[in-house]
């Protein structure tokens, strides 16, 4: 059911919120994949339990640990570090949001 969620989440470019160890997260999914044949989501965090991050950064979240995961009419713009052909992606990606092209 997660991986559903998240999977649309990625192909509208909206936020999902969600409970992660123990705190309310909102998240920005950027990239669904597998390590070690468990599924995890690399995402921005909006906000832990209303507060805003200290540090702008993707972070990999497992999906066993996500919880009552919705998604949120919150849109996002991919995160510019991104890169979908980071070598931790390759051959374990299962969809990712399309990386913006630099405009010229």
């Amino acid at each position: 059911m997660s991986a559903a969620v998240l999977l649309e989440a990625i192909a509208l470019r909206k936020c999902v919120e969600a409970e992660y160890n123990r705190d309310r997260v909102t998240l920005a999914p950027h990239i669904l994949y597998t390590r070690h044949g468990e599924p995890y989501v690399d995402a921005i965090t909006i906000n832990r339990n209303g507060q805003p991050p200290r540090e702008i950064k993707l972070g990999a979240y497992k999906l066993t640990g996500l919880r009552d995961l919705v998604i949120t009419e919150r849109a996002f713009e991919p995160f510019g570090l991104f890169r979908e052909s980071d070598p931790k992606y390759a051959d374990v990606t299962l969809f990712s949001v399309a990386a913006e092209k630099a405009a010229e």
